[in-house]
């Protein structure tokens, strides 16, 4: 593990909030879990629902968000953003968590180097299709690294994403590296018709809703 991902616990993260909920998304959707919002973020998604956590935060020792997170009756930590590899207190921050027994996964949007990771994390990255706006700052070099334990988020908004998210798996043979999992954006692509092209293609992955978002309007904190 690097020297970075050692650091004292006296360092601190830019932090956008603390909260407990059901994750919503990938494999452990359904699952109670502490959600640790870090701030910034240096993709702009055209579909993006946490503009709020763009700016703003406050500065806060890593020791400080361990003691939060412990009054929370789960030992699974989702540390999401934003992006929080922006910052590099993420790294010391994620191993923290790990040195404390947490089942740790991390929500990333592929376009940062997920190799300093520590490796006791499961790392959760994004493939942003081209009707993100953001397709080419997918980092592509994050490929060979992927674990089993880690997983692939395509967000899709139209057709041409499905056959661009559907070349890449091919291409790049993601599901032979780790789970692939499809999501419709809310409002955008009708999730039925979704779920449809999977099966018509018969594509190894997991389709998915944003579960937060069926149970709670206001997505925030939830």
């Amino acid at each position: 593990m690097s020297d970075a991902a050692r650091a004292d616990l006296t360092q601190t993260v830019r932090l956008t909030e603390i909260f407990f909920s059901l994750q919503g998304e990938a494999a452990r959707s359904g699952l109670p879990s502490v959600f640790v919002r870090l701030t910034g973020c240096p993709l702009r998604c055209t579909w993006c629902d946490t503009e709020y956590a763009f700016t703003g935060g406050a500065p806060i020792p890593i020791a400080d968000i361990l003691a939060r997170v412990a009054t929370f009756p789960t030992k699974r930590v989702c540390v999401t953003g934003g992006e929080p590899l922006a910052q590099k207190s993420c790294l010391p921050l994620l191993s923290a968590f790990c040195d404390a027994g947490y089942d740790v996964c991390l929500e990333t949007s592929g376009a940062l180097d997920i190799r300093p990771v520590d490796p006791r994390v499961a790392r959760i990255v994004d493939l942003k299709a081209p009707s993100s706006g953001e397709s080419e700052r997918n980092l592509l070099s994050n490929i060979p690294d992927l674990r089993d334990t880690d997983e692939i988020k395509i967000v899709l908004a139209s057709r041409d994403d499905f056959e661009w998210a559907k070349k890449m798996i091919l291409t790049h043979a993601l599901t032979q590296r780790c789970d692939v999992v499809l999501s419709p954006v809310a409002g955008q692509l009708n999730p039925t018709d979704l779920a449809e092209w999977i099966l018509a293609e018969g594509l190894p992955v997991r389709f998915q809703i944003q579960l937060h978002k069926l149970l709670w309007s206001d997505a925030r904190g939830k």
